[in-house]
């Protein structure tokens, strides 16, 4: 391993030029390419309300505060709200997330080389999906390091700087914040095996702990000074209680369960490669652990990256089975991914390569296709449409969507006029410009009656002047279609605006106030 200052310097520099040109080289391949109504839509349209003074989780549905105020204010330097400036900064964030990454494989090997580092560029990178997600993937990452740090040297100091950390990507998404504190008290335990030269356990939690009330103080301000902000935080705590789950879960996809019989050869070899990295991540996590604690019994050295990763490995499987598709398997796998490249990096050369390519190999085959780059490659039918000031190559789904939204904006919601977009295109705000008239922008979980009422009466308020309702059972579930799961709100618009026949899509329910057909 690396031991000399200067070697360490050198490293540095090489990972941060080899982590700016990958990032550097998807992003010009592919940046201006697809767009997401959905899941993209929802973090530019909360980052575009807080440029204009809003607060997440208080005024609209939102992810935890962080990543919104990361990107406004960068936005706000910029003096740009567009989805290819949020989607700069994001890859920012990617950069910072691929360099830590890419900087404790190369300190945790035994003779860092650049072929090895770019193999696991590409490895890397290939799972940093979906772009909207890449603040996910690098807080994820971050907690690696930080916990390296730990287990290198478990000073007083440490202790505080992991609290730090773990409070602060809390900023950013409570469950990483979870993640952190799980992955914490597993390192603590192992420093606790026979460690003489460290902190008290008792001393080092402690400090660990108030770090992260530090790290956590941005948020803790806004509970306490943001009028209205800690009762909508406390109701989107307690609303995981009440639905009891954290996502709309889904069946694991196993190996065993793929239907070879009625899919392609291509997708079934997909689907079981799908499968076994779901059974990868965990059994990583329980035999890391496992032979750590055992190497830390028998005192012996242990790579402090593998076991930093191995302490995460299954807090972030919770991630991926969570809601098990391919997007959710990307958010959590980070910590397999690098435990792996650098458990594989201190091998011989006869095991390292072979395994490290097929690593390599297996992701890159697995991961392209989802790729928004790639499948406008693939399909070749993807056409310019103008967002934001920019043109984008999106599919032809969503370039007759784009113009659906604006057509119908013209004509029934002119001069900036309200409308409303339900349950699955928060996109469609931030593209026309315009706030929603409703709290829940993405409403894809049942909701009790009062919720609905206070609903109604903003969109009363706003007065749309059209709706569109999505009418989709999401994940084939009929109790998750609009009117299953807000009957309330379906029924009042029902009574209160008039439905279209002349809708593009059998899917799309397309509504205008009754006032504006008399």
């Amino acid at each position: 391993m690396l031991s000399k200052p200067r070697e360490y310097k050198r490293l540095g520099f090489q990972v941060l030029a080899l982590a700016s040109f990958t990032v550097f080289s998807l992003f010009f391949w592919q940046g201006h390419k697809g767009f997401s109504l959905w899941d993209e839509g929802f973090l530019w349209y909360g980052v575009q309300r807080v440029m204009l003074g809003e607060v997440p989780i208080r005024d609209f549905m939102a992810y935890d505060p962080g990543r919104y105020y990361w990107s406004a204010t960068l936005l706000g330097l910029w003096g740009d709200n567009g989805i290819m400036a949020l989607r700069g900064v994001v890859a920012l964030f990617q950069a910072m997330g691929l360099f830590i990454g890419l900087l404790l494989i190369g300190r945790g090997v035994t003779t860092p080389s650049f072929p090895y580092l770019f193999l696991s560029a590409i490895t890397l990178a290939v799972w940093m999906y979906p772009r909207h997600k890449l603040f996910d993937i690098s807080l994820s990452i971050l907690l690696i390091g930080v916990l390296v740090l730990l287990v290198q040297h478990p000073t007083s100091r440490r202790y505080f700087l992991t609290g730090l950390c773990v409070g602060l990507v809390a900023v950013f998404g409570r469950n990483h914040g979870v993640y952190g504190v799980a992955g914490s008290l597993g390192i603590m335990a192992w420093l606790a095996i026979e460690r003489v030269d460290a902190p008290r356990p008792a001393k080092g939690f402690v400090l660990w702990a108030i770090g992260v009330a530090v790290g956590f103080t941005p948020l803790l301000l806004m509970l306490l000074l943001v009028p209205g902000f800690a009762a909508a935080f406390w109701e989107s705590i307690l609303f995981f209680f009440e639905i009891k789950s954290t996502n709309l879960t889904l069946p694991v996809p196993w190996p065993w369960r793929v239907a070879f019989g009625s899919v392609t050869v291509d997708e079934a070899i997909r689907g079981v490669l799908i499968g076994l990295f779901f059974i990868a991540m965990v059994v990583f996590g329980v035999v890391a652990i496992a032979w750590g604690i055992w190497q830390r019994i028998h005192r012996r050295t242990v790579s402090p990256a593998l076991i930093a990763a191995a302490a995460l490995a299954l807090p972030y499987a919770h991630y991926s089975y969570s809601r098990a598709d391919i997007g959710h398997l990307a958010l959590g796998i980070f910590p397999f991914l690098i435990g792996s490249l650098v458990w594989l990096g201190a091998r011989p050369p006869s095991v390292k390569w072979p395994l490290a390519l097929m690593l390599c190999g297996t992701s890159v085959w697995m991961m392209h296709v989802f790729h928004p780059g790639w499948q406008c490659y693939a399909s070749k039918q993807c056409v310019g449409v103008e967002i934001s000031g920019s043109y984008l190559d999106v599919d032809p789904g969503t370039a007759s969507d784009v113009g659906l939204l604006r057509k119908l904006a013209d004509e029934y919601a002119p001069n900036g006029g309200r409308f409303m977009a339900a349950p699955f295109w928060p996109g469609a705000y931030p593209l026309l410009e315009r706030k929603s008239p409703i709290w829940e922008i993405y409403a894809i979980f049942p909701r009790n009656g009062g919720f609905e009422q206070l609903e109604i009466e903003r969109i009363k308020a706003a007065a749309p002047g059209f709706v569109l309702i999505f009418d989709y059972p999401l994940d084939g579930r009929e109790a998750l279609r609009f009117r299953n799961s807000h009957p309330l709100i379906h029924q009042y618009i029902q009574d209160n605006f008039e439905l279209l026949s002349n809708s593009p899509n059998p899917a799309y329910q397309i509504y205008k106030p009754v006032s504006a057909a008399l």
